[in-house]
This record gives C-alpha cells, structure tokens and sequence, in this order.
C-alpha cells in the first residue's frame, strides 16, 4: 500500500512516429526551398507580361510556408495521457474533490429542451459520489419551456440514475442509450427494468417535445413547481429579472432516488437580461454560473459543457480528477480538456466535422508544446485558475491536499434568495474585473481561447485527455451554412485576439514558451490564409486563359520540387485522415471544406474585425441549430450538399467555381485553336492546366447546384445569377 501510494495517478507518452514525420517535415521544407530558388530566380523583367503575377504567387508561396512551418512545430513531438483510476479511488475515493457542472443553452427552438436534458442526465449520472457532483443550467433564452423539462428531468433521474449504476449503462444520456442499446431479453431482471425505464422515458420525452410544440406552459404544469411563478414577472426573453431555482438539493436528505442513495444538486439558473446591459453571450452565462455556483456549492473542479455535449463516459470525470491529485504534479494543473467528438458524421464527413486530424495530432502537439487551448466546451477547470488566480508553486502545492474545506450549510431556500443578485446585470458594475481579469474574457466571439491563454499566461498547466471511450459527444453542423458560419466566427475570433494586446507573442511574451506562442497561431491565422489561397485559386487560372505562365516547363528539372512538395505533401494527408479512421472520400471532402473555407468563411472572418474595428459592426455570438428540417436532414444523409440559403458565402465560392470552369474551357479552346495542344500541354501551361482541372473536379458539387440539381438544397437563382456574372466579369478582365 506504501509503495502504491507513491505511484503517479497519469502517465504521459510521445507519439509514435515521430522520426519519420521529422524526416518528412525536413525533406519537403528541402523541396520549399528549391521552389523558392526557382521564383526568385525566374522573376519575369518588367517588360514581360505576368511580372507581377508571378510576384504576387511567390508571396502566396511564402505565406503557406510560414504557416507550414507552424504546424510542422505543433505536430513535431505531440504527446499522449493515460491515466490511473484505481490508484484515484484506492487512496481518494473518501475524499474526492466537489464538481460544479455548467451546461449552457440560449434558445430552446435552436437547442430543444428534450436534447438539453440529456446533457443534463448524462452527467449527473457520473460513476462519481452524487453528494459530489452539482449540476447547473444556465438558460440564456430564459424559457419556462426549458426550466419544465429541467423539472421533468429532475424527476426522472430518481429512476434515471440507479438504473445506470446498477446495470452499468454506456452512454449514460437516455436518449442515446436507447437508440443504440438492444433490449437484454436474456437477462429477465435487467428486462423489465429497461422496459420500464424506457416507457418512462419516452412519456417524459413526448410530454416536454409536445409542450414545446405549443410553445406555452399550461395551467396544470405550472401548479407543479413554484419555480413557475417566476415567469409571471417575465416581460421577455431579453428582460427579465435573475431567475435561481435549485430543484434539487444535493444537502437535503429526502433529496433521494428510489433506491434511497443521495441524487446530485441540480439548479436553473436564467441570469438577468435589460436592454441597457450587455450580456456578453456565453462568456456573460458562464462568469454568473461561476459566481452562484460559489455561493451554493463552491466546488474547486468545474466542468463546462454545451447543451449538445453529452457524457458518452460515466468514468470521464474520474479521468479529469486524476491529473488534479496526482502527487507529484496535480497542483499545476489550470484545466483538463478533452476533444470534440461528434455523433451523426455522415460516413464520408461530407462538411468535414469530425475534426479528427486536430483532436488527434495538433491538439497533442499543443499539449507537447506547454498545454493545449480551451476549446470551449468539455473542459475541467480549477476554479481558482479560472477566478484569476495565478499560479505560484508553493502556494499551489500548499493548497493541493485541500480540496474539501468549503462546506456550505444554507437551505435551498436561502441559498435561492442570496446567490440571485450574483447573476444581476449591476454586480460586474461594482466589481469591474470580471469578464477581465476574473473569469472568462469579454468583447471576443472566441471567448474560450482567449480565457484559456490567459491560464496559460497565469503560469498554469494545462491538459490534453483523449480516452479510447470518447468524453462527450457532440452534434455537428448538417448544413454547408451552418459550417461556414461557425468556422466565420471561430477565424475572425481569433484573429481578433492575434492582433489585440493579447497576441501570444505579445501577452505571452516570457510567461509561456516560444513554441506555444506559435502554437496558438495555427488557428489565429485562419482569416489572413484567406488571401493567399484566393490568389492562388484564381490568378493561375486567369493567367492560363490569357495565356501567361507561372510555372516551370513540364520538361524542366524545376518542376520535380513543385511535383515533390505537391504529391508527398498530400499523399502524407490522406494518409493521416486514413489513420484515424476516414476514407478517401472522406478525405477529398474534407480538402474541398478546408478550400471552401478559406475563400469564404475566413474572408468575411476577416472583413468582420475589419468592420469592427472602424466602428460598423458590433458583436453576435451565432448559435448553431442542433435540429434540422426532415429534408435538409436527408439530404445531409445522401451526402448531398445544402446550398438552399442565399448567402454572400456561396456566391464567393460559386464564382471561383466558375472562373476555373470558364479558364479551363478557354485555355484549352486556345489550344485547339492554334493546333497546338502538344505544345500547351506538354510544356509551360502544364501545371496551370492541372491546378485548374482539380478545382474544377473539386467543385463539382458546386456545378451541380448551380444548375444540375432541382431539389430545395439547390444553389438559389440569385446566387447562380450573381456569380456567373461576376466571374464573366473575372475572365473578361484578364483577357483585356
């Protein structure tokens, strides 16, 4: 036992395979620098046509090596974690840290009530002591449609939660047990339970699904809680008072399921909204949730979720305690983060969702590099990291034995009454440094990176945890829109910090490594990529339909580097989205999104800080739908495109589409012209010609909704219109 106690509670691993990635990364910046040798040393004299083209796709060059380079250092030595429960629970189980659960919604037509309570179940249903464990919601839309499913989930989870403890239950969110789990008819007992749960279940679900169909809350219901009272006051969802309901009281000893074990606390919250304050969107719900959850609970562990993440783990929790007690180094630990995994990914990710590439490489290799960033949702945090506090190592290693202190003794009652004005619009006026230096960060649509580099920059630690068993699952976007719009809001973000006082090398100067400071500059840079691949995209074609070239000779040695980088480079992809799991096609998708966005979403990312920073366009934080129409949903399961909305976006993309389409037409019209297709193809324009083939072949789903398709996830006319006449435009001015 004295032997085991010094044990660690995690390990940590390098990859595999580090030596042949270095050798790759380090054979193809060979081939970089031989292409860089060819431009500077066949730049056009002033008098040749294509001078500053040819210019102009050298400094596109010298950007993608830049930002090569940056992600050659986050994947150079990722790192992996495993941990130890049973070494947790052979020294801690009686004095395991409280965890304070946020999970965060904002519009119950966006995020139905029946999905937020999942979340909610999912997590108090933790392989963790109940009297440990207090769940809050924090309802930004101030819906008494979500506060009755919180209040139908409270009385479900009295069967909810023994019946997951006793048979073990994977996942432990009701709604996606049931639609995976097949009846145990061979094990009577378990049968009959199942059954009946499920009934319940599903009485449960059609009761808050019917509610919120009609949109109101009927007499009957109201008389069932006294929380209801609350809404008499309500003007509307962006004014009304703070309303605090704690409809379970973890103290209370009635406050038990059918088995008699203790239940988790469980609280509403819905912070005060008025006009003439700004809330701060999901940053403003989580500082008021950290603030009530101090006075009723107070626990040192907080776990913040979105309302579509559910607990695919029962032991994540354990997991994330873990790095936190561990002797040796627990006491650095600022946050826990786990991945973003997602459920419904069509098996070819046709809006390439899965993130699996940056779960699996890059974020490990943040973690290899100092720590990864908070990504927003399934992070635990220590709350005094969060509040503000910065590390100091002996301090830290004092108060690391003292995780359970903090008792609070009140009546639910008077818990409701006292903790209500921590979440008024007037209490950030008296106490100006949340939202700055306590809690998360203001004024950025990225709040979460923002607030995790300030962590960092506080001098704690931060972990990276990839289970074999995912933590959370999550909903992707199932329309093109919806995906273009959350990448728009994630690149302006954090561009938005990059070119702020808070830019790594700026704010993090001499307070985090070097090597993270570049780290964090692999996603601040998404909106400027914009420029370089829209140069790209479009000026070699246009070059090709006037004919000047841009690259070496089919003939010459100078087109083995551009082959070389070109084909090992991507080859080297395919083979690491093949390994976690994808499929070619799946691949080829993921390459068309990773285009699609850097000509649209990352352009008007960037326009947006532009926008803002001259005054002409202020904050909103979009929230993504998590239910979709029944033929939108459909045709997202053909893989079928969703182009049905009229948006600036795809008229962007449209028009490149066609610019290379109208190219690749007029440059090989030419050549058949002069009866000198040999020539055209087999020298010079070689390259071009193949560059503008494989956009046109990755736009092909493009073309097809533009004119092909006739279902209501077409491209809208006024799109086609637009587009066909702006890139007409586009080759009429490179022919004059």
């Amino acid at each position: 036992m004295e032997k085991n106690y010094h044990l660690p509670l995690y390990a940590t691993k390098s990859a595999k395979a580090r030596i042949p990635f270095q050798l790759f990364a380090l054979s193809l910046f060979v081939g970089v620098c031989f292409i860089f040798v060819y431009r500077v040393s066949n730049i056009p004299s002033e008098e040749e046509a294509g001078r500053w083209a040819w210019i102009g796709l050298f400094l596109s060059e010298l950007w993608f090596c830049l930002y090569w380079f940056i992600t050659v250092i986050v994947r150079w030595n990722p790192i992996y974690r495993c941990t130890f429960k049973d070494r947790l629970s052979l020294r801690y189980e009686e004095a395991l840290p409280g965890i304070d659960i946020f999970v965060c919604t904002a519009d119950p037509m966006i995020e139905p009530p029946a999905m937020v309570i999942n979340t909610v179940l999912s997590v108090m249903a933790y392989d963790y002591p109940p009297q440990k464990l207090n769940v809050y919601l924090s309802d930004d839309g101030g819906s008494d449609l979500t506060f009755y499913a919180m209040v139908e989930a409270s009385s479900f989870s009295k069967i909810w939660l023994p019946f997951c403890k006793k048979f073990k239950v994977e996942p432990r969110s009701p709604e996606a047990y049931f639609r995976t789990a097949v009846e145990p008819l061979e094990d009577h007992v378990m049968a009959k339970e199942w059954s009946s749960i499920m009934k319940s279940y599903e009485g449960m679900k059609k009761r808050i699904e019917t509610t919120t169909k009609l949109g109101q809350i009927s007499e009957e219901i109201r008389k069932q809680h006294k929380g209801f009272r609350e809404w008499n006051l309500v003007a509307s969802r962006r004014d009304h008072q703070t309303i605090l309901q704690i409809l379970i009281d973890g103290k209370d000893p009635k406050a038990v399921d059918i088995e008699g074990q203790p239940l988790p606390t469980l609280v509403y919250l819905a912070r005060e909204k008025t006009p003439q304050y700004h809330h701060n969107f999901k940053a403003g719900a989580m500082n008021a949730l950290i603030r009530v959850s101090s006075r009723i609970s107070n626990s040192p562990i907080i776990l913040n979720l979105d309302c579509d993440m559910y607990s695919n783990n029962s032991e994540s929790v354990r997991d994330a305690v873990c790095f936190y007690m561990d002797e040796e180094k627990g006491h650095e630990v600022g946050f826990v983060q786990f991945p973003q995994s997602f459920e419904n990914i069509t098996k070819n990710d046709v809006y390439g969702s899965s993130l699996n590439a940056i779960m699996g490489v890059e974020i490990p290799g943040f973690d290899g590099n100092g720590g990864p960033l908070f990504i927003g949702t399934g992070c635990f945090h220590r709350r005094n990291a969060l509040c503000g506090q910065k590390y100091s190592d002996q301090e830290c290693k004092a108060n690391s034995k003292g995780w359970n202190d903090i008792k609070i003794e009140e009546s639910a009652s008077v818990l409701e009454d006292t903790s209500k004005v921590l979440a008024n619009c007037t209490y950030e006026e008296k106490y100006t440094q949340w939202g700055n230096e306590v809690g998360l960060k203001y004024g950025c649509p990225v709040e979460d990176v923002l607030s995790g580099l300030a962590v960092h920059c506080r001098g704690w630690r931060s972990i990276y945890f990839n289970p074999e068993r995912k933590g959370f699952i999550g909903l992707p976007p199932s329309t093109l829109l919806q995906s273009l719009v959350q990448h728009k809001r994630w690149s302006e973000g954090n561009f938005q910090i990059f070119a702020s006082k808070y830019c790594p090398f700026v704010y993090g100067y001499k307070k985090i490594p070097l090597k993270l400071q570049l780290s964090y500059c692999i996603y601040m840079l998404w909106a400027p990529n914009c420029f370089a691949t829209l140069y790209y995209v479009a000026v070699p074609s246009l070059c090709l339909l006037r004919g000047i070239s841009l690259f070496p000779k089919i003939s010459s040695a100078w087109v083995l580097p551009f082959a070389f980088v070109i084909i090992f480079h991507r080859a080297y992809s395919l083979g690491e989205f093949l390994w976690f799991g994808g499929t070619v096609q799946g691949w080829w998708n993921d390459q068309r999104m990773w285009l699609f966005r850097r000509i649209s979403s990352y352009i008007f990312g960037f326009l947006d800080y532009i926008l803002k920073l001259v005054g002409f366009s202020k904050s909103a934080f979009v929230v993504t739908e998590k239910v979709a129409d029944d033929d939108v949903s459909e045709r997202y399961e053909q893989e079928l495109m969703e182009f049905g909305a009229s948006s600036p976006m795809f008229t962007i993309i449209a028009t490149i589409a066609l610019v290379n389409a109208f190219c690749l037409v007029g440059g090989m019209k030419k050549a058949v012209i002069r009866m000198d297709v040999q020539s055209l193809v087999s020298e010079q324009f070689t390259l071009q010609i193949l560059l503008c083939a494989l956009l046109v072949l990755i736009n092909l789903p493009v073309y097809q909704g533009l004119f092909l398709r006739k279902d209501k996830g077409r491209m809208p006319t006024s799109v086609t219109q637009r587009s066909v006449m702006f890139a007409l435009l586009a080759c009429a001015l490179a022919m004059y």
